[in-house]
């Protein structure tokens, strides 16, 4: 009984030990598929966490953080809006301009009104997101992660608030559109500026009619209302440039016609004042046509145009517009004339130039007397300033130069020196009406610069002194001939021209009638003088003596003829191959001059020949004794003091532009001045 109780026993703990075992199994089983369930449960908690932490959170602090929330959410959907309304202008302010410039700026100044709200607006809002997630931090309402993400998002839009960012706000709309409004800007300019329909064939004078045409009131009203806005965006330089450029270079166009090439000269270009001197006559009439009618108008223009801008503003445009389209150039070929070598034409071109720019005078202060031409005053002034110091300087000088010429030789022919004739026809224009108030005016300032005072009689003083000069001249270079009788015809060849030359004329006016008689009486005593030394030695070669009535037969007399024939003919061929390379400049005087040599010699020929020509006439040598004919001598008598072109030519050779020959100036600078 026992053994069996003890079978039971086990078959029952047996039968538990399975249950166990399965039990155990289907825990382990279940065990199993718990896992991730549970690991998916733990992955949600923190944020579960997060979110029931307001319920956990403190009921002051939920209760307020309500008022915080509604107060950052109003300004920042505002500026939302705003940011919506700007990306709504985004195709206006794409098209052209030119279709509908008031509707476009119209548009332009929406644009910058979001943007300045945008400005203003955004750092608001941007302050109280920061103030609510502060709130939360502070108070434990909110996860730290989600607050970490708030504080990044919004640390980024405070950095686009900065200056360099803030254009990122309409993402570059704004730039683009002011870069459509400065094209509309060159092209209403472009297609409106028209050089002037210059000729060069044409005078100036006619050109002057034709006034530059201003650009339609129109077109000035649409490009005020682009420089309004240019200048609200901080683009008023470039507008400005845009303006410059073609401005300037539609006055470049309307004097490229005028040939002005020749500004461009620099001083080692030409050698003296006469190689340019008609350009300088140019410079002075284009420079004036330049002031008076293409920078009056662009003066005017620059004031419609950038008036509202402010005074300043358009005078410093107009300056640039000046500068680039040629006045430096012109004032510096002025500058480039004063650096030339000095000699006495220069004097003349100094004052032409002076002449041209104070007839322009009032017009340089008006259009160039801003701050902003400083630089075009500063080289007006300077050029001013050479050019009256540069006449002045040689204007003085001229007596010492004249006296330095004495120790130079006289013409070889007898002529009127070249420095004679020169200096009377250049004193004579400086004391002519064209030049003499110049001149006059020039010595003013520049005595005026040393506090000194001009008085009128030093300019006549001093004419009058070189005048004086000359004639010492001439009576030096007259006893340096060793021919006396060449001696005479110089004098009274100098003589004649200067009473010829001076006689009605401002400077004869000066010297006086008395000072011009005696040059004529002179002029009659060296030819007298002449004569007697010359011609008048020839008659008494024909004397009569010993022939009348042939008192020593037939024989006798005809050896007589043929001697005092023989002495006639040498003494003849002799005095005129000597004088046939004599000149007496002036007409009248050397028509006059031959005349009395005609009168003094071939009436007694043709008489002794008429006599006594038969005794040798008929002799086999007659040629050589019967050498002329009274028609002969008259001939050749009336053929002498010529002026052989081709060789003398210089001693009065002038340029088609009546100055006279650059041979004296070369003169004067070879001689050396005097300090």
């Amino acid at each position: 009984m026992a053994s069996l109780k003890n079978i039971e026993n086990l078959v029952a703990a047996r039968k538990s030990l399975k249950t166990s075992l399965e039990k155990s199994k289907a825990l382990a089983f279940a065990l199993e598929k718990a896992g991730p369930r549970l690991e998916e449960i733990n992955q949600r908690l923190p944020s579960l966490e997060a979110a029931v932490r307001p319920i956990r959170a403190q009921k002051e602090a939920l209760v307020a953080v309500g008022g915080h929330i509604d107060r950052a959410v109003g300004p920042a959907a505002a500026v939302l809006k705003v940011f919506d309304a700007v990306h709504g202008l985004e195709k206006s302010l794409l098209s052209d301009p030119r279709n509908d410039l008031p509707g476009y700026l119209s548009v332009l100044k929406r644009l910058e009104e979001a943007l300045r709200f945008l400005a203003d607006n955004c750092g608001l809002a941007i302050q109280w997101l920061e103030d609510i997630v502060e709130y939360l931090e502070d108070n434990t309402v909110a996860d730290d992660r989600y607050l970490s993400n708030l504080k990044k998002s919004l640390k980024t839009l405070r950095e686009l608030q900065t200056d360099e960012e803030r254009a990122r706000l309409d993402g570059g709309l704004l730039e683009a559109a002011l870069d459509k409004l400065e094209a509309e800007f060159r092209r209403l300019l472009t297609e409106n500026s028209v050089p002037l329909p210059m000729s060069s064939s044409s005078s100036l004078e006619e050109q002057a009619c034709i006034a530059p045409s201003p650009l339609p009131v129109t077109v000035i009203q649409k490009l005020q209302a682009i420089i309004e806005r240019l200048t609200a965006n901080k683009r008023l330089d470039k507008c400005i440039s845009i303006y410059v450029e073609v401005r300037s270079s539609n006055v470049r166009a309307s004097l490229q016609a005028l040939n002005l090439d020749y500004l461009e000269i620099s001083i080692n270009e030409f050698n003296d004042v006469q190689s340019i001197e008609g350009y300088i006559a140019q410079w002075g009439k284009h420079l004036e046509f330049a002031v008076k009618h293409l920078f009056e108008a662009e003066y005017k223009l620059c004031n419609d145009v950038f008036e509202k801008i402010g005074l300043d503003i358009w005078m410093g445009c107009f300056a640039k517009i000046a500068a680039q389209a040629g006045i430096l150039a012109f004032l510096q070929f002025g500058k480039t004339v004063t650096e030339s070598k000095k000699d006495p034409i220069k004097l003349l071109k100094l004052l032409d130039i002076f002449a041209s720019l104070n007839k322009l005078r009032l017009d340089f202060n008006r259009l160039f007397g801003g701050k902003a031409c400083a630089e075009i005053q500063t080289l007006t002034r300077d050029l001013i300033k050479r050019v009256i110091e540069g006449a002045c300087e040689i204007f003085w000088e001229l007596l010492v130069q004249v006296e330095l010429q004495r120790q130079t030789a006289p013409p070889l022919d007898g002529s009127v020196p070249r420095l004679v004739s020169f200096i009377t026809d250049y004193c004579n224009r400086l004391l002519g009406d064209d030049y003499r108030p110049i001149l006059t005016q020039v010595l003013v300032i520049h005595r005026s610069w040393k506090h000194e005072r001009f008085q009128e009689k030093l300019l006549t003083e001093a004419v009058l002194n070189i005048i004086k000069a000359i004639e010492t001249n001439l009576e030096t270079w007259s006893k340096a001939y060793e021919d006396v009788t060449l001696s005479h015809v110089f004098m009274m060849n100098n003589h004649w021209h200067l009473y010829k030359h001076l006689k009605g004329t401002k400077l004869g006016d000066l010297l006086g009638d008395n000072w011009l008689k005696e040059h004529e009486q002179y002029k009659e005593y060296f030819a007298a003088m002449y004569m007697r030394e010359s011609w008048s030695k020839l008659p008494p070669l024909l004397s009569r003596e010993g022939l009348i009535m042939f008192s020593g037969g037939r024989a006798t007399a005809r050896d007589l003829v043929k001697k005092r024939l023989k002495a006639f003919n040498e003494a003849f061929d002799d005095m005129y191959k000597k004088q046939s390379s004599w000149v007496v400049s002036e007409r009248d005087l050397r028509e006059k001059t031959c005349q009395l040599a005609v009168q003094t010699i071939v009436p007694v020929y043709r008489s002794y020949m008429q006599n006594y020509g038969p005794l040798v006439e008929q002799d086999a040598s007659a040629s050589k004794y019967a050498k002329y004919t009274a028609q002969n001598l008259e001939k050749m008598l009336s053929s002498l003091f010529q002026q052989k072109l081709v060789k003398y030519g210089s001693a009065k050779a002038r340029h088609s532009n009546g100055t006279i020959d650059n041979v004296v100036g070369n003169q004067f600078r070879s001689t050396p001045t005097v300090v």
